[in-house]
């Protein structure tokens, strides 16, 4: 799909404005959601037995010929790649520091058979800003939790057991269409406790599904760094609107679907990023975005509320990319380049 001039010129005016951008953009930023998967079962199936049977000191011992071959036989991921590391580090970002994206990516891949099967001994993880959430199960009520695709969500299960919070329970809210086999193959490797409950977006039943869930104090987990798919005649609060922000100093696409949701059913929101510091090292970070469970006056200070969280969203994002370039996973074209 292309742009259109007139588009290109609504984008830019959007951009100055820092309005929404044009609904003609929802469909080329959603295009992750339909791409189809890279993957072949024989090998996933082939790592994980590896993961299994031989441990992950010599299963790591694979990571690095895959990351190199998907750097060089994957042409459209490389050049996302090469664009985000000239953002995130400078001009000077190099084939080595794709390849080290790309290991380190790998890596929580791999990493992700062990946190679900319990297996947090094998890792050194730390847990910083994890006392508002606690303080909200406590309370009873949930919370959503947003964080994107920056290091490892899965690593959350290690806060479950590091923290001996017996009663955190996640749902992860997301389009289970996309990378099915992968999820799949994990899914069957998991200890049950462990096994992610998935709440289905797009669908009739799913606003209803999560507000049950939160009514019993569980907690909502959403990537919120890639603009949501869908049609006009979905509701707004599940549609979203596309918002044009500076990201890694160039203007992108980011979605207040998310923060929609939160507004609409009055709970907080936490950003959570569990970043991968190499070797064995992951550090989980829980910060405040905002707080939807106080009365709103006029729908104008509701937008505004919304605003602001997205915006916070986006500072809290572009911050970790610049401190830990290796650990942002979002190899689409997220700057819309190709399409322009």
């Amino acid at each position: 799909m292309k742009h259109t001039d007139v588009e290109a010129r609504a984008v830019k005016e959007a951009t100055r404005a820092g309005q929404a951008a044009p609904k003609g953009e929802r469909g080329e930023s959603g295009d992750w959601a339909r791409a189809p998967e890279r993957s072949n079962m024989l090998a996933l199936r082939f790592i994980v037995f590896m993961a299994l049977v031989c441990g992950r000191h010599v299963t790591r011992l694979l990571l690095p010929p895959i990351a190199l071959y998907f750097l060089l036989f994957a042409p459209a991921q490389r050049r996302h790649i090469k664009r985000y590391l000239f953002r995130a580090i400078g001009p000077q970002a190099g084939w080595v520091d794709g390849f080290r994206l790309l290991h380190a990516f790998a890596s929580t891949v791999l990493d992700r058979v062990y946190f679900l099967r319990g297996r947090l001994d094998l890792f050194k993880v730390s847990i910083e800003g994890n006392a508002p959430i606690d303080a909200e199960i406590a309370r009873g009520r949930g919370a959503f939790l947003l964080g994107a695709h920056i290091g490892s969500f899965e690593v959350l299960g290690a806060c479950k057991q590091q923290t001996h919070q017996c009663n955190l329970r996640l749902a992860m809210l997301m389009y289970p269409d996309n990378a099915q086999r992968i999820t799949a193959v994990l899914n069957t490797i998991a200890v049950p406790e462990l096994r992610p409950h998935v709440i289905a977006l797009g669908r009739p039943h799913s606003m209803l599904a999560l507000r049950d869930w939160l009514d019993g104090g569980g907690l909502g987990g959403m990537l919120a760094d890639r603009t949501l798919p869908g049609s006009e005649d979905q509701p707004a609060h599940q549609r979203g609107n596309n918002i044009v922000l500076p990201f890694l100093g160039q203007p992108a696409v980011f979605n207040d679907g998310p923060f929609r949701l939160a507004a609409l059913l009055r709970r907080k929101v936490f950003f959570m990023a569990g970043l991968y510091g190499g070797g064995a090292r992951y550090d989980v970070r829980f910060d405040p975005l905002a707080d939807f469970g106080e009365p709103v006056c006029s729908p104008a200070e509701r937008e505004a509320r919304i605003r602001a969280a997205v915006e916070a969203y986006v500072a809290r994002l572009e911050a970790l990319c610049r401190a830990y370039p290796y650990n942002w996973f979002n190899f689409h074209d997220f700057w819309l380049e190709d399409a322009a």
